[in-house]
């Protein structure tokens, strides 16, 4: 069986294309032509007068005023008699050419009938005259040429208007990408976490010889300046392979879908560079929940979260491309992103511990002369709490001071004064008045008096009433060891430190000032979560209520269902206002006890204005053997 053939339709001749910009080109040059003509159709005719026809206008009193050229004679008829003279014109206007012979009896002749008589240059040539005339234009339309021209180019390498689908990712080339894991410090067990991560970028072989697909995404999460972006760069510096880095905001704009077609571009380009390594910091950015209520919705944000979310679905096992991420926030992540195929390892960067704090300063202090009173131990342990990024700007900080006091070296007091800049924050000159000094000092020394002798306090450091960021005067303890879980007794204690200059004011002077409003802003909000999350109450119970909790999206809290009753509430509210005014009771009686101690304490941070824990130490035992 055959089948029949249809008869070819003969080719129809194509018409040549004409590229866009030499048809704007000549679209322009076209709209120039036009307004030439349009000006040069605008100016009304003159007339054309012969020099003796001219002569004899002039005679006849028909001439108002003229302009002497040297080659013409422009000029005005009168309006009694001079249209005789210009027949052919629409207007009074007259031209006339001069001969080559001097005339020397036109000026008496212009003078004796009262002619206006002005005088100009020659015409410049006529080449001078086009170059003036069209030499504006001509750059004009040049200038125009030139943006339609990038804006096409832009609009076809860049897949879209002016390139705004294009990825911001940034790319570190291999010879670029010179951190290494000996430049990350104080965070061993994440570093131990991510060899894996460079031995299946390097040797992918390996794993696929057993079967074994690598994550396609790890997500670091920890506290802000924690080093997630540091190992981000380690393990593509480690692996040597090309590093893709954006920040997760980058890929939000104004226009709806763009920051899906970002995505889809840097995926794209990771791919043909396999192996890759792609890194998204602040995921936390784009990755919210969705549908998290009031404030919760962003149409653009969702699209984006959706492509990514598509594009690490379409991962296929020979590609070698793993996705890196960083955020400081994984409770408001969307559980899609967390799910397994995704983000499915979590690699924990943790505030540094001591020792490893130390590691951290050492690595910062590589290219910084130090003295050789610096001990990295000793400040290592008085930096408790300090992020990686924190240890990093007090060693800069240190540098900084160093280089004021034009020091060959820096010290160990440059380090004191640098972590107290951190800490305490920068001084200021504030004009208080002796009175003012006088509250000032009992207030700290009231926390300082409880922060001694209490059992369970953090060690007291030192006391100043020299104002420091928005505080009029400090009261400084530092714990002599990293912390991780916290008893009743000793949260009772912080409470009581808390309370102890509001005691002192109200032990003094009969009368409390607004200079306690953060302690019992702070001494609430514990109070509520000790009763709260940690079950310290005995009228409560050992109950985990989330009291105290902050969230994030308004909307996911006004949605949820309360955990507890308003009976409950009620009871939560009595709680903490009956044990805030015991503790607050306890820590008056404690004062009044100790009075002296106070007083003695008080007088002497009023003249130097700053006490060292030696010198708390030597004043309050003093005082107490002398009372014995």
């Amino acid at each position: 069986m055959t089948q029949t053939q249809k008869p070819q339709q003969p080719e129809q001749p194509q018409t040549p294309q004409v590229p866009a910009q030499y048809s704007f080109l000549w679209l322009s040059a076209a709209i120039f032509l036009m307004f030439l003509w349009l000006q040069d159709g605008q100016q009304p005719t003159v007339a054309e007068l012969p020099y003796s026809q001219f002569k004899e206008a002039v005679a006849s009193d028909h001439v108002e005023e003229v302009t002497l050229r040297s080659d013409h004679i422009d000029g005005q008829l009168t309006e009694e008699g001079g249209r005789a003279w210009a027949e052919n014109s629409d207007s009074l206007r007259f031209h006339s050419i001069r001969p080559p012979i001097d005339d020397p009896d036109l000026l008496p002749l212009l003078e004796s009938h009262a002619v206006i008589i002005s005088a100009r240059p020659a015409d410049p040539p006529a080449w001078q005259q086009v170059l003036t005339n069209v030499l504006p234009w001509l750059l004009f339309l040049a200038l125009m040429f030139w943006f339609w021209s990038y804006a096409q180019r832009r609009m076809m390498q860049g897949g879209g208007a002016l390139g705004f689908s294009r990825s911001k990712a940034h790319r570190v080339e291999k010879q670029f990408s010179k951190t290494r894991l000996s430049d990350v410090a104080g965070i061993e067990s994440a570093k131990r976490d991510i060899t894996e991560i460079i031995d299946f970028l390097t040797t992918p072989e390996k794993y696929k010889a057993l079967g074994a697909d690598m994550p396609t995404g790890i997500l670091l999460v920890g506290p802000p300046g924690t080093g997630k972006t540091l190992l981000a760069k380690a393990i593509a510096g480690e692996a040597d392979v090309p590093f893709f880095s954006v920040s997760a905001s980058e890929f939000i704009e104004m226009f709806v879908g763009v920051g899906a077609a970002r995505v889809r571009d840097m995926f794209d380009t990771a791919r043909k560079e396999a192996p890759a390594l792609i890194f998204i910091d602040e995921l936390d950015a784009i990755g919210r929940s969705r549908g998290a209520g009031f404030g919760g919705g962003h149409d653009e944000r969702e699209q984006t979260l959706n492509q990514i979310l598509t594009e690490m679905d379409g991962f296929e096992g020979h590609e070698n491309v793993v996705v890196l991420a960083a955020t400081n926030r994984p409770d408001v992540l969307d559980s899609a992103l967390l799910r397994p195929g995704r983000f499915d390892r979590k690699v924990t960067l943790e505030l540094p511990h001591k020792e490893a704090r130390k590691a951290i300063l050492e690595v910062h202090v590589r290219k910084v002369p130090l003295d050789s009173d610096v001990e990295l131990g000793e400040i290592a342990a008085r930096t408790i709490g300090f992020a990686g990024a924190d240890l990093k700007n007090l060693v800069n900080e240190a540098a900084l001071t160093a280089a004021r006091l034009n020091l060959q070296k820096v010290n160990n007091e440059c380090f004191e004064h640098a972590r107290d800049r951190i800490v305490l924050g920068e001084e200021r000159d504030a004009e208080l008045t002796r009175e003012e000094k006088e509250v000032v000092a009992y207030h700290e020394c009231g926390h300082a008096i409880m922060a001694y002798y209490m059992p369970k306090a953090d060690p007291l450091t030192r006391v100043t009433i020299i104002p420091h960021g928005m505080a009029m005067g400090v009261t400084e303890q530092t714990p002599k060891e990293d912390r991780y879980n916290y008893t009743e007794s000793y949260l009772t204690d912080r409470i009581k430190v808390m309370l102890g200059g509001r005691s002192s004011e109200k032990l003094i002077y009969g009368e409390v000032s607004t200079g306690a409003q953060n302690d019992l802003k702070e001494a609430t909000k514990l109070l509520r979560r000790m009763f709260g999350q940690w079950g310290m109450s005995e009228k409560i119970g050992p109950l985990g209520l989330g009291v105290g909790e902050e969230h994030v999206f308004l909307g996911r809290e006004m949605g949820q269902p309360r955990e507890y009753s308003e009976h409950m509430a009620e009871l939560i509210d009595t709680e903490v206002q009956a044990r805030l005014i015991e503790l607050e009771k306890v820590t008056v009686s404690f004062l009044s006890d100790h009075r002296k101690q106070l007083e003695a304490l008080a007088e002497a941070v009023l003249v130097k204005e700053t006490l060292s824990a030696t010198e708390i130490h030597d004043i309050l035992e003093g005082r107490e053997s002398q009372h014995a």
